[in-house]
């Protein structure tokens, strides 16, 4: 079965390949001819999911998910949440984020925060959510080079390691995005078996 993942983030796309049965090939946006950028102007980050997956099933017609995904730091109430991509500004730029929650968070003790992945999946007419939280802490430095975005400074309550030290398969059987994909698989399994 094809599935469109409404991305053309590789990283994101191989982590959930990992993931899902042979039987499921993931198309990336691109692969479907879709180039324009799609629209995430949603205040949540459920909203941003449900958009997306929505644009490619009403434009190109497959069967796609989308997901959506943030840092929500508790001091800063849920910042950058839906705006992690982006929160220093555009150009998105990983380290200029880092940096600036990094400043934000300088002088507060409490350095509890959740990663958060949404997917919202279309199939033959219907809409899920699946979502995955991931609690941990926010440290002062960053730590390793594997991961992408806040990996380096975030740590998942009962690690030692920060997500940027994890390899990839062991960072995709805790994180927030493979706790949503193995609710999206789980699901997908009982519906074609």
């Amino acid at each position: 079965m094809q599935l469109v993942f409404a991305s053309n983030n590789k990283n994101k796309i191989k982590e959930i390949q990992l993931l899902v049965s042979d039987t499921i090939q993931i198309l990336s946006l691109e692969e479907i001819g879709c180039t324009e950028d799609i629209p995430e102007t949603a205040d949540t980050i459920e909203g941003n999911a449900i958009l997306k997956a929505n644009y490619v099933t009403e434009k190109f017609g497959f069967n796609c998910f989308a997901d959506d995904s943030g840092l929500e730091v508790d001091a800063l109430n849920g910042e950058p949440g839906v705006f992690s991509a982006r929160y220093a500004g555009e150009p998105k730029n990983d380290e200029n984020n880092i940096d600036k929650l990094l400043v934000n968070l300088k002088e507060i003790e409490n350095k509890k925060a959740n990663f958060k992945t949404v997917i919202c999946l279309n199939i033959n007419g219907e809409q899920q959510l699946f979502t995955g939280i991931i609690n941990g802490q926010i440290i002062e430095e960053r730590v390793g080079t594997n991961g992408f975005g806040y990996d380096p400074i975030f740590v998942a309550d009962g690690y030692q390691k920060t997500f940027a030290e994890l390899t990839l398969e062991e960072k995709s059987n805790i994180s927030h995005r493979g706790i949503a994909v193995k609710q999206l698989i789980t699901f997908l399994q009982k519906q074609f078996r």
